[in-house]
């Protein structure tokens, strides 16, 4: 059964270009909730440890490196089977093959700087959402 949550971040590419608030903007009228959010920094560490399971594939070294050269934000969205509605919404990893108004094709520099973060399963959203936030911070 698919859940009504999924975590998303926008990336340091996004933050220092100053999309935050046009991206935030469509993913509400998208028809996603935001329930928790923050600005934060990854360090190249923690963000060794978000990307672990990259960790053998030869673009980890530089993943690290983009994902820790400025802030993120973090947040956790609601909707009816929110992981696949999101990635549907935000594109394909690859801008060049992202769909016309998704956020990736419309923010996208690269395949590295791509914008925006979504969590590809159920069981990975609750993984890296509990990454970023406490159950105090999502729930009160």
């Amino acid at each position: 059964m698919a859940g009504n949550r999924t975590f998303s971040m926008i990336k340091p590419d996004a933050v220092r270009d100053g999309h935050v608030g046009s991206i935030l903007q469509l993913i509400e009228a998208g028809g996603f909730k935001i329930v928790a959010m923050k600005l934060t920094y990854l360090t190249a560490e923690r963000a060794g440890e978000f990307y672990g399971v990259h960790k053998e594939k030869p673009f980890y070294e530089s993943l690290k490196e983009v994902m820790s050269e400025s802030p993120i934000v973090a947040f956790v969205l609601e909707k009816e089977n929110a992981v696949e509605a999101y990635r549907t919404f935000i594109g394909s990893t690859n801008p060049a093959n992202a769909a016309e108004g998704t956020i990736r094709k419309i923010y996208a520099k690269s395949l590295e700087r791509n914008a925006v973060h979504g969590s590809d399963s159920d069981a990975n959203a609750a993984i890296e959402t509990s990454f970023f936030f406490s159950q105090q911070e999502i729930y009160g």
